[in-house]
């Protein structure tokens, strides 16, 4: 595992430019154009840098671009896979537990990614794409350390709702952990 990856996931020991232009983008998102020139000059700087990617993320997705913010997820996911020795693409990464999933900063990085990939397939309605995210966030991550459960919740749900109008309302306690993948079925 890469540590200076984890340290930049940390957001520790940014170079002072990318650091400044980071901070530029922050101070001016309420206007997208001078905060997108921002994030501009800190991709230039570090094109796969966490910090940089988590930043265009949230731009994209607090501005109500969910395509984007996909596409940036996507770019997460592969930035963190290579830090972790893992294949770039998500769906051959093999389905077991990775380690880390609770402190391991590069590992969280790539879960966190992979759910913000399937929350915004859902969004765009890209429904077997998200099924399948969640497919592998689920074997990822069986001890639900970054809470994919609720979002797979949530996925189910609105099938059930789809398929069936009599809906009773029924609200289920909240678990989290893996009791929370316990109770829920696995998807097909």
């Amino acid at each position: 595992m890469d540590t200076d990856f984890d340290a930049a996931v940390l957001g520790l020991a940014l170079p002072a430019a990318l650091e400044a232009a980071l901070c530029e983008a922050g101070e001016h998102r309420a206007d997208p154009v001078r905060a997108m020139s921002a994030l501009m000059r800190a991709q230039a700087l570090a094109p796969d840098h966490p910090a940089v990617l988590v930043a265009f993320y949230r731009h994209h997705f607090y501005g109500h671009r969910p395509a984007l913010a996909r596409d940036i997820a996507r770019r997460a996911l592969a930035a963190g896979a290579g830090a972790l020795g893992l294949p770039v693409a998500w769906r051959q990464v093999p389905r077991q537990p990775l380690g880390g999933a609770r402190h391991h900063a590069g590992t969280r990085f790539y879960l966190f990614a992979l759910k913000g990939y399937a929350y915004l397939s859902l969004r765009l309605g890209d429904a077997a794409e998200a099924r399948d995210a969640l497919a592998q966030l689920r074997s990822l991550d069986p001890e639900d350390c970054v809470g994919g459960a609720l979002l797979e919740a949530v996925r189910q749900r609105a099938l059930r709702d789809a398929a069936c109008d009599d809906h009773d309302g029924d609200a289920q306690a909240h678990a989290t952990g893996p009791a929370a993948w316990a109770r829920l079925p696995v998807a097909a």
